[in-house]
């Protein structure tokens, strides 16, 4: 009997490279999204986030194999932190129940290097409390300004993202449920949501001057997909906690030796 997995983001991104990969190897994937998917919801809000559980757990007839989220928003605005943080965290911790009827669970989400960037620690604790309406409160603040404070959201959410993994990872609910949880942290992948960044050749050199890709620069987003459908495979027993960047060395090269 073949995998069955949950793909948050299935419709564009990395979202829909990583459906297609696991489906071309025989798994079964049940995606969700605003548009195009198995399931349609609206992750920014609770009711989408309930409908995805229970929509989840129908199509699934009750069990998964691995839930992936992946679902995320690039935007200076407080929706950005309903998604990538709590619709993240509703994601995982919602359909946690279904992986405990599978032999192999596991579990990844998507951060992203830009958990490297500055952010703004008020967001990063209100997200970690489990306070949406003072996260999204303070998201709009931010929002005031997206020329300069409004780009802290997008960090934001990712390092608290990174940082929520970290503390739940090894619990448990996870790691004592044999269930592996960790993440990856891309760098600047060619997806709907950075393509009017990257459209032309001085725009690629400006956003390489910020996010320094030495290793065979922008990727693809098949990339991000073959690691996040290994971390989600049968042969990953160990890994727990994890955030692989994969940047083509950006980390490398803006924290170097801090990590050790």
């Amino acid at each position: 009997m073949g995998r069955t997995y949950l793909v948050t983001g299935s419709a564009s991104g990395i979202g829909k490279a990583t459906a297609e990969l696991l489906r071309s190897r025989g798994a079964a994937v049940i995606g969700a999204d605003l548009r195009d998917a198995d399931i349609t919801v609206d992750l920014t809000t609770a009711d989408g986030r309930a409908a995805l559980v229970a929509e989840a757990t129908r199509l699934s007839g009750g069990r998964l194999d691995a839930v992936l989220a992946i679902a995320g928003l690039a935007l200076p605005i407080p929706k950005t932190v309903g998604v990538n943080y709590f619709g993240m965290v509703a994601t995982l911790e919602g359909l946690r129940p279904l992986l405990a009827g599978s032999p192999a669970p596991r579990a990844a989400g998507v951060s992203s290097m830009a958990s490297l960037m500055p952010a703004d620690d008020t967001l990063i604790d209100a997200c970690l409390a489990g306070d949406e309406p003072a996260a999204l409160a303070r998201a709009a603040v931010l929002a005031e300004n997206p020329a300069t404070t409004g780009a802290l959201i997008y960090a934001s959410t990712k390092v608290a993202f990174v940082r929520w993994i970290r503390r739940n990872a090894a619990t448990a609910d996870w790691a004592g449920a044999s269930i592996p949880l960790n993440g990856i942290a891309p760098g600047i992948i060619a997806t709907p949501m950075v393509a009017d960044m990257i459209a032309t050749a001085e725009q690629r050199s400006q956003i390489l001057q910020m996010v320094p890709m030495p290793l065979n620069g922008i990727a693809e987003p098949i990339v991000p997909a073959r690691l996040l459908a290994w971390l989600t495979s049968e042969e990953n027993t160990h890994l727990c906690g994890q955030v692989v960047f994969v940047d083509g060395g950006s980390d490398v090269l803006i924290r170097g030796d801090a990590t050790w």
